[in-house]
Formats: structure tokens, sequence, C-alpha cells
């Protein structure tokens, strides 16, 4: 059965659930009129935009009275497993998350810290998906997903909702892509407001650039800086859908951009971020090639708003003074 297209009322309702559980978003302005502003979403409860999502979800079915006792469970690089974890915290049900064993350890460290049962399974995202959905087969806990479903999606895109309040005159926004659950959020918003939207992948981890070129969602390898949060090795059939609509750009750009755009973060305004939030910031850093869709460059009266995604990342390889 064909995946339901996102609309931009599922948003809505999303926003009015999860007022008052997720912290309104933070943003850091330009120095000159229009330019380049920053959605720092990584000040967001758990660290990244995930939270927005996850309670959307929990909150959905606690309304619906399917909520188990069981609680509910969910396959993760880490920052929707946080997420998760936290929002069946506020909801006093059991969370648990299973990884990939090769998941960042200070994600894993703060997983427990919330009180997830943690299970680490195989060396990619879909070997944890899957040991997720045969447990939640045999257990009854509610399956979540980390970025394919609609009440995450929506849930993900009162983001967008958010910034448009704050910058009415918003041209562009930045997001970064893995599974997709921003983007379908973020996209369907902004086509609603008119705003267009570039969606950034690593070069080696391009599930939405792959489904964009078959024209479904097709099987990817992942090899990337930023694939702990980015290593979907498919695109939702939601986030494809958005990303098939006009004012939506997809473009790439090489891990080493990325890392001297997480460095240029950190040496300039003291932002610790995950390479998954530096993949945004480097689209604008060139070099370009519309021809190869590597990167974006804003036209000069332009106004962006680059979307930090998350900063659950161990800061030790951040150098400078």
């Amino acid at each position: 059965m064909p995946t339901p297209a996102l609309v931009y009322g599922d948003i809505a309702t999303a926003a009015d659930r999860v007022s008052g559980h997720v912290r309104p978003v933070a943003l850091a302005g330009p120095t000159e009129p229009g330019g380049v502003h920053l959605a720092l979403e990584l000040m967001q409860h758990t660290g990244s935009f995930k939270a927005r999502g996850a309670q959307n979800f929990l909150l959905a079915h606690r309304e619906a009275g399917t909520l188990p006792a069981a609680g509910v469970t969910i396959a993760s690089g880490g920052n929707a497993g946080l997420a998760c974890a936290w929002a069946a915290g506020r909801q006093g049900v059991p969370a648990t998350v299973f990884l990939p064993t090769t998941a960042p350890r200070v994600k894993v460290a703060r997983l427990r810290e919330y009180g997830a049962d943690v299970r680490l399974v195989g060396t990619e995202y879909a070997d944890a998906l899957a040991a997720c959905e045969e447990f939640a087969r045999v257990s009854g806990a509610l399956a979540s997903h980390a970025y394919d479903h609609p009440l995450i999606a929506a849930g993900a895109g009162t983001l967008l909702d958010e910034i448009h309040r704050r910058i009415p005159g918003l041209d562009t926004v930045v997001v970064a892509v893995g599974g997709g659950g921003l983007l379908a959020g973020v996209a369907t918003a902004a086509l609603h407001h008119g705003i267009r939207t570039v969606a950034v992948e690593p070069e080696n981890c391009r599930a939405l650039d792959a489904a964009l070129r078959a024209g479904r969602p097709v099987d990817v390898t992942v090899d990337s800086v930023a694939a702990d949060s980015l290593g979907a090795r498919r695109v939702s059939a939601t986030a494809l859908h958005a990303a098939q609509q006009d004012g939506v750009h997809s473009v790439l750009v090489p891990d080493a951009a990325i890392v001297r755009a997480r460095q240029a973060l950190w040496d300039d305004r003291r932002l610790a971020v995950e390479h998954a939030a530096a993949t945004a910031v480097a689209a604008l850093a060139g070099p370009w090639d519309d021809t190869a869709g590597s990167g974006y460059r804003p036209a000069p009266d332009e106004t962006v708003c680059v979307i930090l995604c998350g900063a659950n990342t161990d800061p030790t390889d951040l150098v400078g003074p």
C-alpha cells in the first residue's frame, strides 16, 4: 500500500500536541540584513530535533489509548533512541532501544542515563532495526521508528513552523538528510509557507539522491563521517514524496567539507555540533557545482536558515584555542 503523503494539517496538529512539551527553537541571526540564520535545535531536549517527533508519537498514542504497559521500542543510530527514551520517561513507560555496535559511546551512555534498556546489535542501523522489529513482535511493545512514521515526521515539521514565525521573510531552509524524517516534516511545512528547502547529504550517504534518481526508495551503501546520524540505507517514501515537490533541492557535500564546517562552528561560534548538523552548514561553504548537485549557493539577497539538528557528539576532536 502506498505511503500516504504528509500534509500540513498533520504538522499543525502536532504543534498543538507538543506545545509545552518541547523547547521553542533558539535562533542565531546573521550580522547583516538577509544572510544566514542558524536554528539551534541542538539545544532541544535530548540534544536534537528528534524530541519533537518522539513526543508527538507517544502523546498521540496516549490520547488514543494505544500506549501499552510494555512500553515502546525503537532502533536508532542514537538520537532517535535518546528522544524516545526521554519521551517514554515523561509518559512513565519503559523504552527498549536497539543500536548498532558502532553507535557513539556518548549516545549509549546518555541512553542509559535516561533509563533505557539498551541493546547493541550488528554494525548498521538496518541490523538494529531488524532486531527491534522482532522484539516488538514478541514483547508487545509499541514499535516507534527513527524517521519513517507520519507522527515522527509531523513532529519534526513543527520546527519549521517555529522558524517561519521568527523569520517571516525566510526564503530558504537548509536541512541535513538521513532517513528523511526531518526533511519530510520541514519540507511539507516549508511548501505550505512558500519557503524553499535544500536537502543536504554526505556524498557517501546519499539515500535521498539515489531515490530521486531511481524514482523510488533504494538501498545505498553507508560510509561517511556523519553516518552515525545520517546513515540510513534508504530514505522513507514520505521523504521522497516531499523531496519531489517544487521548491525542494537535493545536494551533496564531501566528508572533508563536513569536518571543516563542524570545526568552523566551534571556532567561530563555540558550538559543538555533531557531523550531521555540520552537513547542512557545509552545503553553503562551497565548492559549488550546480551540474553535479554539489552544495548550495544562496543569492546575495536570499534569507537562509540552516538547521543545526543535533549536538550528541564527542567534542574532544575539536581543536583550537
